[in-house]
């Protein structure tokens, strides 16, 4: 549907985290008029009536993603299967009535429970500030090919992660700049890199407001499984703890993300 340029502008002052919610309503309910282009006054109709409504909104929990197979080039795991189990965690743990036990007045969006998922260290889906976010990650490794000094997976590597001899050829990886996207190893012509343990990077306690803070990582790469049940650890620690609606990270000191981090080292 077609978008006049004041309604466009006016729908990138919704705060972003209702933005693309707001943006599909306008459309259903100027569609529902039998319009075929999106006004200013229909994107102040929608968003009115949108955040007068709120609480019927809300549903106890924010699960993103980022592009995945849909097009992006840079993905270090395929997440789709890993989405689909956390949402069944998510609706198993029925947050939204948890919050109305908790939370005194209508719910708002902000009361949600948050987890991005990003198939590559590039984290469109912005994990970094979420509750809990989640990193496909790549480790590359080296087989027994020898390397023929092309300079490929220098150049693929963003990070300077890859040792070079004097020579020219790649001799080892500097783990403490690699971060696990495996640029190298699809750069690699020769076969000399190879991948390595592939899995997921943790993070927990990000989030904006008036105190924001970046979330902490947590040690390791974790398959799908292991991740699965740090979301249902991470949600049983945030039901225990939250009595108003306190978002997760809001309730995680530094040690209690020591005490994940030691229970969670694989």
């Amino acid at each position: 549907m077609q978008w006049t340029d004041d309604a466009e502008a006016a729908v990138k002052k919704v705060p972003f985290f209702v933005r693309k919610k707001v943006r599909a309503r306008v459309e259903k309910e100027a569609a529902d008029a039998g319009k075929t282009s999106v006004s200013l006054a229909d994107v102040k109709t929608t968003q009115a009536r949108f955040l007068n409504k709120m609480s019927n909104e809300v549903k106890g929990y924010q699960l993103d993603a980022c592009f995945g197979s849909g097009g992006c080039p840079h993905r270090a795991m395929a997440s789709e299967v890993l989405v689909e189990k956390i949402e069944r965690v998510l609706v198993d743990a029925d947050l939204l009535g948890f919050l109305k036990s908790r939370v005194p007045g209508d719910l708002k969006f902000h009361h949600e429970f948050r987890i991005s998922i990003a198939d590559c260290p590039n984290a469109c889906s912005q994990p970094q500030i979420k509750d809990v976010g989640i990193l496909g990650a790549a480790t590359p490794g080296f087989t027994k090919i020898p390397c023929s000094a092309c300079g490929a997976c220098t150049e693929a590597c963003k990070e300077d992660a890859v040792v070079l001899a004097e020579n020219g050829e790649a001799r080892a990886i500097d783990f403490s700049r690699c971060v696990h996207c495996g640029s190298c190893v699809a750069a690699c012509p020769t076969g000399t890199l190879e991948w390595g343990k592939k899995g997921y990077r943790v993070l927990i306690g990000g989030k904006l407001g008036r105190h924001p803070r970046l979330a902490r990582e947590l040690p390791g790469i974790h398959d799908a499984q292991t991740v699965v049940r740090m979301i249902e650890d991470f949600l049983a620690f945030y039901k225990s703890r939250s009595t108003r609606g306190q978002r997760f990270a809001q309730l995680l000191g530094d040690a209690d993300i020591d005490a994940f981090a030691e229970k969670w080292t694989d």
